[in-house]
């Protein structure tokens, strides 16, 4: 292993096992911007949130990232636009393996989230998706292909169930100041 990959590895490590614990926003939000390849004014990580790589993570503006969450940026890009709310614990994941690989070969691709996304509690994300403007990914939902913009997918695997407004004007504007 080179050099990289050890302070990459220890760089994760105090993250994931103590600054992503520390119950102050400021404190994370300032390594975060250090180690993070983007993250957006006003964007907030809640406690308990692990990054596998966080050199291929960008968080748009005013993205709200609820506790434990899970982000998988080892090989492939993770990128969020602004106004996204990620629930507690989802799962978003760039690198898998190929089940026919009669090798156990990776598979993976870059995680697009775009703007004014609701993902909910303990969803799961899958490799080379991409979530359009508006959707809502309802809780535990598995999203194993793209979601077309405004519309509602939930389940295992996600399916549509319905269409969002495709209005929308909010700004998300959360920021506690212990989680």
């Amino acid at each position: 292993m080179n050099w990289k990959c050890h302070a990459g590895g220890a760089i994760a490590y105090g993250y994931n096992h103590w600054i992503g614990r520390f119950p102050s926003g400021f404190v994370r939000a300032g390594y975060l911007k250090l180690w993070l390849k983007e993250i957006g004014m006003n964007t907030h990580v809640q406690m308990g949130c692990r990054f596998l790589h966080g050199r291929k993570v960008s968080f748009g503006a005013r993205n709200v990232i609820n506790f434990g969450c899970l982000f998988d940026g080892r090989r492939f890009q993770i990128r969020t636009a602004d106004d996204v709310s990620i629930g507690p614990e989802a799962a978003i994941l760039t690198l898998g393996h190929d089940p026919q690989s009669p090798d156990f070969a990776d598979r993976g691709g870059d995680v697009i989230i775009e703007s004014r996304v609701w993902i909910g509690y303990r969803a799961t994300i899958l490799p080379g998706v991409r979530i359009g403007e508006g959707a809502v990914v309802g809780a535990c939902a598995v999203v194993t292909h793209d979601v077309e913009p405004f519309s509602i997918v939930a389940g295992n695997p996600a399916r549509a169930i319905g269409e969002r407004c495709n209005k929308l004007v909010y700004q998300l504007n959360f920021r506690p100041s212990l989680v």
